[in-house]
């Protein structure tokens, strides 16, 4: 067994496809979740697919106390990996100040507690809205890109949490970090044991796209077909989560294993490609022969125009690379609702 890795929002969409990667390449994980936007019976899919019940705590990260009692517990948490934050866009805009108490608080809380209890690093869920609306000259954006004035408050939290980590560590803290930037997370593991479950009505794309195929949403909305784009919808860069889950298990071992060169490294996370939203619509009825009710709607208050990522950095330094077509993984995430309507 290798290094006990403490994930927080394990039991979340991305979370629990990156536990699921971590204890396939040996790592012994524990799991810090709230459960705000998840469900604790992810854990029975995440043991069915690897054949082990990741140790599980209900806390919220924002309480010093009981995440203290965590690494108290689970003696020799090496590494973190740190998703527990709110994240829907929209939803930032109208309730900015829960997005800062949670997302700030829970990760100077973690900060706090590594010297203490010799944790050497960090790995931290980023995002490519840091970049805001990249200039066209910028497109496919790199990592040293402007960083520009976040079009949202969850935005915001992003940016501000990565300069939190690197003040940090540049303050002489005896830790080390790697930032994940990723660009749009979809699908789901290919077993359809754990995929996208949100709490009530979905704030990301696949999950209502994916609902309303299902007929529990009577329709999907196209927020804009007017922005300057080839087909007027958003373009964004889809990463299969699977694919994802696996960058975060080689940041780990580059953190652990002392390969990392700088105290802060920041990579991007996706494909390289950038995709419409009716390009996405289109090749989801393509991969599963099911049509989709859809009409175009107004713009969405924060949503960026278009991006995508260039990732060579992350495929040449983490040796990493995302290569699932894209049809494959629309299919992952339909398996996935028809698991759950079963």
């Amino acid at each position: 067994m290798k290094d006990t890795v403490l994930v927080t929002g394990g039991t979340g969409f991305i979370g629990s496809h990156t536990t699921v990667e971590l204890q396939q390449a040996g790592y012994n994980v524990v799991i810090v979740d709230n459960l705000s936007n998840s469900n604790a019976d992810v854990l029975d899919g995440i043991e069915k697919i690897t054949g082990i019940r990741p140790a599980f705590e209900k806390v919220d990260c924002c309480d010093m106390k009981a995440l203290e009692a965590v690494f108290e517990k689970y003696n020799g948490i090496k590494g973190i990996i740190h998703f527990a934050a709110s994240k829907a866009v929209g939803e930032s805009v109208e309730k900015p100040l829960m997005y800062y108490r949670n997302n700030l608080n829970s990760l100077i809380n973690l900060l706090e507690l590594m010297p203490k209890y010799g944790v050497k690093g960090i790995i931290f869920s980023s995002s490519c809205t840091v970049y805001g609306q990249p200039d066209a000259e910028n497109l496919p954006v790199t990592e040293s890109a402007p960083i520009k004035k976040a079009e949202s408050p969850y935005g915001n939290t992003k940016q501000v949490n990565e300069e939190i980590i690197q003040d940090y560590v540049n303050s002489g803290a005896p830790i080390k970090s790697i930032i994940l930037r990723y660009f749009n997370p979809i699908g789901s593991h290919p077993t359809a044991y754990i995929g996208e479950l949100p709490n009530g009505v979905p704030a990301n794309l696949i999950p209502y796209l994916t609902q309303t195929a299902a007929g529990i949403r009577e329709c999907l909305t196209v927020f804009g077909d007017n922005y300057n784009t080839p087909d007027g919808s958003c373009i964004r860069d889809y990463i299969y989560v699977v694919d994802l889950a696996k960058a975060h298990v080689c940041a780990m071992a580059r953190i652990l294993d002392g390969k990392a060169e700088e105290p802060v490294e920041i990579f991007n996370i996706g494909t390289g490609h950038g995709v419409s939203v009716l390009e996405l619509i289109n090749s989801f009825e393509r991969a599963t022969g099911v049509k989709l009710n859809y009409k175009i709607g107004e713009r969405r208050a924060g949503d960026i125009e278009a991006i995508w990522g260039n990732v060579d950095k992350a495929n040449k330094v983490l040796g990493w690379s995302a290569n699932t077509p894209l049809d494959e993984v629309l299919l992952s995430a339909w398996n996935w609702q028809k698991h759950l309507v079963k």
